[in-house]
Order: structure tokens, then sequence, then C-alpha cells
């Protein structure tokens, strides 16, 4: 073996050495939480002793576990985001056509099949003993890359603060409904999960009692923009 083919050898099993330690940190992080210790609680003594890591290989890696904790979520946030901007591509006769044949929304497999493949720490930091920053995380983005994609072709009068509560709705939904899988131990397939989740933000409360209702939407939001209006001018008159 030439002295450069040892170098390259010897990178790729520093690399998969490094791979392999962060998955285990990873895995302990999880295994943390799911204990019932606090993020807060957390220590790198407790990580490593998990991992049958050195305290030594942690700080290879990271300064500390605030660090850790955000190389971690980072990088599960740049999943997330890649995968929900595909979702957010589609558009509603595409969407139609996959509900009349019972398939799911183009990349909502991908996407939660992620999930569960990364299950153990994502469910970890989803979980009540988790990190409820991360979760708004995951709903700021959601809100950032659907938001555009949702206002096309609306009815201008519409929009504003109905449709900003109306988009914080439907994340906060599907977000809520994801955290229900993971508590319930990813019990469903991401295939199943997947078509719940494409027709469930269409189904309306009076659909499941056969008393369905129609809303005509842009002139709902008309009334509720003329209302705030007429407040606006009231306290501007006392």
């Amino acid at each position: 073996m030439s002295s450069e083919q040892a170098i390259t050898c010897g990178i790729a099993k520093s690399d998969r050495r490094s791979l392999r330690s962060q998955h285990l940190l990873r895995q302990a992080l999880a295994d943390e939480i799911n204990a019932g210790h606090d993020l807060t609680s957390v220590t790198v003594a407790a990580l490593t002793d998990r991992a049958g890591l050195t305290r030594r290989t942690f700080y290879t890696h990271y300064r500390d576990i605030p660090d850790f904790i955000d190389r971690v979520e980072a990088g599960i946030l740049d999943e997330l985001r890649e995968r929900i901007t595909g979702i957010a591509a589609a558009d509603l006769p595409s969407l139609y056509r996959n509900i009349d044949a019972l398939e799911p929304a183009p990349g909502s497999v991908e996407l939660l099949a992620y999930l569960k493949r990364d299950g153990a720490v994502i469910g970890a930091l989803l979980g009540p003993h988790g990190d409820a920053s991360f979760v708004q995380r995951i709903q700021a983005i959601a809100r950032e890359t659907v938001a555009d994609r949702m206002k096309t072709g609306i009815f201008p009068g519409v929009l504003g603060t109905f449709f900003d509560f109306y988009l914080s709705y439907v994340v906060a939904a599907e977000v809520g409904v994801v955290q229900r899988w993971f508590a319930g131990g990813l019990a469903e397939s991401p295939e199943t999960m997947a078509r719940i989740m494409t027709v469930i933000a269409f189904v309306r409360p009076g659909d499941l009692y056969g008393q369905p209702i129609d809303i005509n939407v842009p002139a709902y939001g008309m009334k509720l923009l003329n209302l705030q209006r007429e407040e606006q001018k009231g306290n501007t008159h006392e």
C-alpha cells in the first residue's frame, strides 16, 4: 500500500469512527431524555457513560452540551426543511387526484420515513421531556416553507390576519399529529401516516357527523376585515 493510500484509508477509518461516536452520542441523548431527564440536567458524563465513550471523544466534536444539542437539532431541521419544501411544491389538483386514488401527498412518505428512521432522537426531542423550542423551530420552518405557496390563488381579501391564524392552525395541527404518532410508538407505517395526513387537513368537523358545512372563505374573510375596520374606527373615536 502506498503512503497516499494509507493516508486515505486512515482518514476513512477516522471518519467512520467519528460518525459512529456521534451516532452513539445521539442515541445516548435520546435514552437520557426518555429516562425522564430534562435537557438542562443532561451532562457530558451521563452521555459518554451511556454511549461507552470517553469525555475526550465528546469534546473532540462538541464544546459542551448546549453545542451538542444545537448541532443535533440543526441537522434535523435541515433535513426537515428539504423534505417539507418537496411537499409544499404540490398543487391542489395533484393533491385531489392523490386523495381520490388513496395516495399520499408527493414527498410526504419521504418526510415521515426520515422521521421514523431517526425516530429515537427526534421522538425524544418532541416528547414531554424534550425541547419545546425545537417544536417551535419546526413549526417556524414549516410556516416559512409553505406560506408563499399557500397564498397562491387565494382571494386577496382573506390574506392578513385571517390567513396568518389559518396557517398557524394548519402547521400546529400537522406537528401535533406527528407528535401523537411518536407518542404511539410509531406503530403506523410512514405510508399509512402519509395517507392520513394528506386527507386530514381537508376534513371538517361536520364531515364526521354527516353535517358538512360549506364556507365561502373569501366572503367570510371580507366580513372579518370590515368588522376589524369598524372596531378600529370605534377605538379611534373613543
